[in-house]
């Protein structure tokens, strides 16, 4: 037996002598990058000695690699102490070697036992010991690895966090979760969101890519709704001109961009964002910046629109503030996006976004299948988001959504919109009309026009382009086709309770083959 100090080894990985070097080239290979597996050196250390068995275990002699080993748990017990740095033993036919490897903390030390038939010759000898040291590198660089993997980790779910923050318009929480690691990172009032896509393969390297293109003064985070997605939330000017390096960098890469936006309007400057994502998979460059087009609500009167939201809204208000906050909030995604995208980003679960979403109903009589109520209430709840007076009672009369919608500019900007379908063959226009009264339905329209379903998709897929537009996904795009459809007259507006209250009859919607 070799006592504490009787015995030296050196992590450096001398070599004995260039006679006999080949095994101390293999174990070198097994410290390379890609070759760190623990049970693959010890598998190695077997073959190279002729060894009958090789363990590598902890100090309760759980085995970390290699086969279990039969082992005197006194002696076992002195190496691992420190009293004794490695021990020799043979009888019954074997030869046995057992040397104290280092293990990372909490674990104090482990035993690597080799049992051979023949006795330890100093190459044999030599082949152990060097390969003790390197395992104790191994070790200590797996755990390394493995601490480093969990920051990344912590780090990439603390971004996420700070993202739900900002979607649910929670600034000041976000502000102070964000200022522990990147100070400065949120003292801003507006900001930009940008989308970029690639593959879901990719994306962690494209990740850090944004990261390091932004020189970490941005929140970059990996889309927990869309693998292939990575968005950036940026103050910066110059993160466009950034983000569209890292797309010139990597093939295959398409970048949307939002206009600036206030920092509590993050949910709808993401929606801009994945918007002009879809635009740029059709330019050449592949990049595309949200086009400020003419929104239907910039043609309304401000005072009464404001008017309008705050009635249609007033059910609400009976809420504690932070409760109603998450709930407009969660509606608002909820209408951009799907109910499980919606969740994905918010980090809860469709169950809670669609809980939230019928609590909204029932406080606004609502019906959300409808899709002109959709629209309705996704024009209000954008309206809401930029009212940054207080919310005062209205004075004038209760104004319905049809008398609203009835000002000369929607008009003439509807009728604008809706005329290009006409350019196209097929009927695009009646289909479209049949489509949105189903509530998007295929199945449902296809039956009013006594049609197939499947020609009312590719009525509506064929209207997308023609519109600038997607229809297919929910969204701003679609709520604004809708609009068009209730200011031209093309479709009744929906019954709202402010309609209710404010003596309006129901209105009797047309034949929509007809109209």
């Amino acid at each position: 037996m070799t006592g504490r100090d009787g015995e030296r080894r050196h992590a450096d990985m001398t070599v004995p002598g260039q006679a006999d070097s080949a095994w101390a080239q293999e174990l070198l290979d097994h410290l390379r990058p890609t070759g760190r597996d623990i049970a693959r050196v010890v598998d190695w250390l077997g073959a190279t000695v002729g060894a009958s068995l090789v363990s590598l275990c902890d100090e309760n002699g759980t085995p970390l690699a290699g086969s279990p080993a039969p082992l005197d748990e006194g002696l076992v017990t002195d190496i691992v102490s420190g009293r004794l740095a490695s021990a020799s033993w043979e009888g019954d036919g074997r030869h046995l070697r057992l040397i104290r490897v280092e293990l990372p903390p909490p674990a104090a030390a482990g035993v690597l036992a080799v049992v051979r038939t023949a006795p330890f010759d100093r190459r044999a000898g030599d082949i152990v010991t060097h390969t003790a040291a390197a395992l104790e590198l191994l070790l200590r660089a797996r755990r390394t690895d493995a601490t480093g993997h969990r920051l990344a980790r912590a780090t990439s779910d603390l971004r996420l966090a700070i993202l739900q923050l900002l979607m649910v318009e929670d600034t000041s929480a976000a502000r102070r979760v964000a200022a522990g690691l990147w100070p400065g990172l949120l003292d801003t009032d507006t900001a930009c969101v940008y989308v970029v896509e690639s593959t879901p393969e990719s994306r962690d390297r494209l990740a850090e890519a944004c990261i390091e293109a932004t020189r970490e003064q941005s929140l970059v985070v990996r889309c927990p709704a869309v693998d292939a997605h990575v968005i950036v939330v940026t103050p910066r000017d110059t993160a466009s001109a950034d983000l569209r390096d890292v797309c010139r960098r990597h093939p295959g890469t398409f970048l949307g961009g939002s206009a600036r936006q206030s920092l509590a309007h993050t949910a709808a400057a993401y929606g801009q964002a994945v918007s002009a994502l879809a635009v740029a998979h059709f330019r050449p460059d592949k990049t595309a910046v949200y086009a400020e087009r003419t929104h239907p609500e910039r043609l309304m009167d401000p005072a009464v629109l404001r008017d309008w939201t705050i009635r249609l809204l007033r059910p609400l208000d009976t809420l504690a503030h932070h409760t109603r906050a998450e709930l407009l909030a969660t509606t608002r995604l909820g209408l951009e996006f799907t109910a499980v995208s919606a969740a994905k980003v918010l980090g809860v679960s469709r169950n809670t976004v669609r809980a939230r979403m019928e609590r909204v109903e029932n406080f606004l009589g609502a019906d959300f299948s409808d899709l002109a109520v959709r629209a309705a209430v996704h024009l209000a709840l954008n309206t809401e988001a930029g009212l940054t007076e207080e919310r005062t009672a209205a004075t004038e009369a209760p104004v319905r959504l049809g008398e609203l919608l009835t000002g000369p500019a929607l008009r003439t900007w509807a009728h604008g919109l809706l005329a290009r379908l006409d350019s196209d063959g097929r009927d695009l226009r009646g289909t479209l009309r049949a489509w949105i009264f189903a509530g998007g339905n295929a199945e449902r329209a296809a039956q009013l026009l006594g049609v197939h379903a499947q020609t009312v998709r590719e009525h509506v897929r064929g209207a997308e382009p023609v519109l600038e537009r997607r229809l297919l996904a929910a969204g701003s795009d679609l709520y604004e086709v809708v609009l068009a459809h209730l200011a031209s007259g093309a479709i009744d507006p929906p019954d709202l309770h402010i309609d209710l209250r404010a003596d309006a009859r129901p209105d009797v919607r047309p034949d929509v083959r007809q109209a």
